[in-house]
Parts: C-alpha cells; structure tokens; sequence
C-alpha cells in the first residue's frame, strides 16, 4: 500500500492491553519517521501525527491517528459518537473505577435482579450530567486530574453533558454461592467526552451498590470500524515489507 504520511494519512489502529495512546502513536512515528513522503524537495520534514480520542492503557481497540495535513481534522474526528463493548463487575469498587487501582470497598448485591439491570440501563440512556473520574487526562488549572489525584491533592471534578444514545445489556451473570458480584456484560454507542469508567460507577449507585470497569474495547468511531485496523506492530510490519 503506498502512503502519504506528509500530504496526510487516517490509520486505524488496534490499540493492544496495556499500552498508552501515547505509546501507540509513539510506535508509529518510530516506523514513518525515515518515509520517502518525509522528503520535501530533498529536504526531510519532521513527521506531524497525532491521535483523535484517548484509550486509558487498560482498554483495547480503535485508536484514529492522523499524520501530516490530516492532524487538522482530528477535531472532527474527536467530536463523532463512539461505540464501546465491555464488562463491569457490580458488588465492588475501586478508586479509578477500574482495574488499575485494588478493590477498596465491596458492597451487597443479593438484592439485584437481572430486569433490575436491564430497567437500569433503558434509564441512563439520552442527555445527562456525567462527573468524570478523578483519574482521568481531564485539565484542572493547568494540569491533568490524574497528575494530581496521584500527588495526594484534593480534586474537584465538574459535571459536564453527554449522551448515552444506546445501552445494550449482551449479558448478565448472577452471583454464586462463592462470588457475590455480578457481572454485566454491555455495548454503549455515546457522545464525545463519555467516560464509560463513570458509567460503571454510576450504574452501580443505581442499584444500591457499587461498581467498576473490568474490560473496555473502543469498537467505533463514527464509520470507522475496529475490524477495519492493525495492531501498531502489524503496522509497522506492513510499512517495512
């Protein structure tokens, strides 16, 4: 496949576990750096590239990165709906609402029924206020939330509107004789700035409980399909080949 990164390219990437976006377009820049689209009347140019919408390092899935003159339409990109498919655990919580902190209270769940869950969910559908987590890449005077939540420091976090357009419940499985959480299994198209971490925390609070995020996979951005990217390495695999 022939590439213009210079004159501009939309890549879809599979972000893998674990990863950073950071890290993902960090890969990327690492394999185009040296392209023959770099050269302008001989003279190399520093590759632009950016991404359109972070994952936290614990989700999968689609990431948009742009290169060159497309990094201007990457606020386009930021602003379409997203779809996500996922899981939550409802009967425990954790600091950041998810897997990256250790459970910190656990709470009761024999009184929930699965039509309790999927009332729920028909409930947080549309326009609402949503707070995002404290640990999340949101700016407060200068700074990201998560850079002062780990500092120790008090942090306010201010409600802000999104849109829940679809809550799609795949699957429920009830608590055992020696598990009492209940885990949800879900699909959710949404707004820009839809914190799915904050969904789960939410979710659990509905219920007379608590909640938090076990597995997170970005499947869409607008019409752009995860089944349509490559992992950063395939990528890099692809370009040098």
């Amino acid at each position: 496949m022939d590439y213009n990164f210079y004159t501009g390219e939309v890549l879809l990437i599979n972000k893998p576990y674990t990863w950073s976006s950071f890290q993902a377009v960090n890969k990327l820049k690492h394999a185009i750096k040296h392209h023959s689209s770099f050269l302008v009347d001989g003279v190399k140019v520093k590759p632009k590239i950016g991404h359109a919408g972070t994952l936290d390092p614990l989700a999968t899935g689609l990431l948009i990165v742009c290169t060159g003159k497309k990094t201007k339409t990457i606020n386009d990109l930021m602003g379409m709906e997203k779809e996500y498919t996922g899981t939550f655990l409802i009967g425990a919580t954790t600091p950041c609402y998810d897997l990256e902190k250790e459970v910190d209270k656990t709470y009761p769940t024999k009184h929930i029924t699965k039509e309790d869950i999927l009332k729920t969910a028909i409930e947080f559908t549309g326009l609402q206020q949503q707070v995002p987590p404290v640990f999340s890449a949101v700016m407060i005077n200068g700074k990201r939330a998560y850079e002062l939540a780990r500092a120790g420091e008090e942090v306010e976090m201010k409600s802000r509107e999104i849109e829940i357009k679809e809550f799609e419940i795949t699957d429920v499985i009830l608590p055992t004789e020696t598990n009492g959480l209940v885990e949800v299994k879900f699909r959710i198209v949404c707004s820009k700035g839809t914190y799915i971490r904050s969904i789960a925390r939410d979710f659990g609070l509905a219920l007379n409980s608590g909640a938090h995020l076990t597995k997170l996979c970005r499947t869409r951005i607008g019409n752009f399909e995860l089944k349509d990217a490559v992992t950063p390495q395939e990528f890099s695999d692809r370009l040098n080949t």
